[in-house]
């Protein structure tokens, strides 16, 4: 029963922290949403695509997320396989479909655009990935339903696997409360800066 105390408790943590982490985010879009996604692509992205990890995934934005397709067109001029992520079935990991920045999209789970049905379907080695807010611990706080940490998880379990949160500046906290299914970055891009994490 302390268990699961603790448990409901840490949910209700993550709700309230959603609330705010969502109107914050939302105010950092209007202010910076033409301007972060060009500024994001200018730096130097830290990871470089070599033999058995050249595949990255972006994200196509969904509401206030940062436009990342500027990068990800960058990436595919760098010499890697971009791709998107798709919701399969609520609960289970994410797959992925090869995708540039341009190519015909179909609509996906609450219609995000993703990659049509004849995409190649790939294992990433680089995830980038939305957020709600993130911490200097290597934390993020995303949506609730658990769609990137299971993917991480299972992808981990067979390989090295880079995690890179991306978001505005402003979507920075002091803390991210996290529980042991919390997978941690190990990169945090903003319009302002890189930030590597070592766990």
């Amino acid at each position: 029963m302390l268990l699961q105390g603790m448990t409901e408790t840490l949910a209700q943590i993550k709700s309230q922290a959603r609330l705010a982490a969502t109107t914050i985010r939302k105010t950092a879009h209007l202010e910076m949403r033409a301007s972060a996604p060009l500024d994001l692509a200018t730096h130097n992205f830290p990871v470089q695509p070599k033999i058995g990890q050249q595949i990255v995934s972006a994200f196509f934005p969904y509401q206030s997320e940062i436009d990342t397709r500027p990068l990800l067109g960058k990436l595919a001029g760098d010499g890697w396989t971009t791709c998107l992520p798709i919701v399969v079935v609520p609960g289970l990991p994410l797959e992925f479909r090869r995708w540039l920045p341009g190519a015909p999209t179909i609509p996906g789970v609450w219609n995000i655009p993703r990659p049509t049905e004849d995409a190649e379907l790939v294992e990433p080695d680089v995830l980038i990935i939305p957020l709600l807010s993130f911490d200097r611990s290597g934390y993020r706080l995303g949506y609730g339903g658990g769609f990137y940490d299971r993917t991480l998880e299972k992808l981990r379990a067979k390989k090295n696997i880079i995690a890179i949160g991306v978001g505005y500046s402003a979507q920075e906290v002091d803390h991210v409360p996290a529980g042991d299914h919390d997978q941690p970055l190990d990169y945090v891009m903003t319009e302002n800066e890189v930030l590597a994490f070592k766990f």
